[in-house]
């Protein structure tokens, strides 16, 4: 049985990789200190018996013997990066530290969730794994931008002073259930909007752009990069391939969700990127991954999850 440890795992993607992982008959190690996890989502399986959580705060050492680790521990999205910008770079720089010590004293291989935030707000358009971006390293993002930008540095560090096994994914915009409603993400920011009959707030003209995947999909995608030859590293995108503006999105999800709500426009926030599309040729020629759940099926699902939660709130 493979022992695999998820750092995050209490948070929107770790929950949805343990739930992935006992399904294949992994033992499933998580490890959360829940500044921006939750309890719920993880619920659902903290009875199985190959599920063990461990509450641990990322940037304090620890030690687990174990096959694989998915690093995801970090706060990912602006509202908690921005509320907390020192807990943000020390979760992406001691906390690789630590992730990555763990790896090389066990042996394991251990995948990095980094992010499309890397290439800041883009001068390239779609972004290839070869640009290297435009970051502000003092902007209020950059704690997250640079500091995934450092872990990056650090795993390809460790694997050529000490050959730890390394692999790099960068995920683009995903959305799903158990998407925590107050993260300040688009697709909860619309959903909770619309299904409360309340204005969607629009930042901007509404004209930028975004990349949006399912999360079932980018779930494939991760566990897919990990079983590679270890000679496989990344980067690799992972994202939809599809561009749509906020405009766009908040029209499609008042449709969707029969909603009276009207959009109303604010200032677009410092350093918000204006088009973000990946460039996904790698993981299709290399992995054979591409997403496969269209925007509309998704869209239905996570407001489903949100018309619950809303219920039992």
């Amino acid at each position: 049985m493979r022992r695999v440890l998820v750092t995050g795992g209490a948070g929107f993607l770790g929950s949805h990789l343990c739930d992935s992982l006992l399904k294949e008959g992994c033992n499933v190690a998580c490890l959360d200190n829940f500044s921006t996890g939750s309890q719920q989502a993880i619920a659902r399986f903290l009875q199985h018996p190959d599920f063990k959580l461990t509450t641990h705060d990322i940037t304090e050492r620890f030690m687990i013997q174990v096959d694989e680790i998915f690093h995801l521990a970090s706060p990912a999205s602006p509202v908690h990066y921005r509320r907390r910008p020192v807990e943000t770079i020390k979760a992406n720089v001691s906390g690789s530290i630590n992730a990555l010590e763990t790896a090389r004293e066990s042996g394991a291989k251990i995948l990095l969730s980094s992010t499309s935030e890397i290439y800041g707000d883009p001068l390239e358009h779609p972004q290839r794994e070869d640009y290297w971006g435009n970051v502000n390293p003092i902007g209020p993002r950059s704690c997250y931008d640079e500091g995934k930008r450092c872990a990056e540095t650090l795993f390809f560090d460790y694997r050529r002073e000490y050959d730890v096994k390394i692999k790099v994914a960068r995920i683009f915009n995903t959305y799903g259930p158990f998407m925590k409603a107050d993260d300040g993400r688009v697709i909860s920011n619309f959903i909770v909007q619309a299904l409360k009959q309340e204005p969607l707030t629009v930042y901007g003209d509404g004209t930028q752009t975004r990349s949006l995947c399912f999360v079932s999909d980018m779930i494939k995608g991760l566990k897919i990069l990990m079983n590679t030859e270890d000679s496989f590293t990344g980067p690799v995108n992972f994202g939809d391939p599809f561009e749509r503006t906020i405009g766009e999105i908040a029209e499609t999800i008042i449709r969707l969700t029969q909603s009276k709500s009207r959009m109303v426009f604010q200032p677009l926030p410092e350093d918000d990127p204006r088009r973000r599309l990946p460039d996904i040729t790698l993981a299709k020629t290399a992995l054979q991954w591409e997403p496969t759940v269209s925007f509309a099926d998704g869209l239905k699902e996570t407001i489903q999850y949100f018309r619950q939660v809303l219920k039992d709130a």
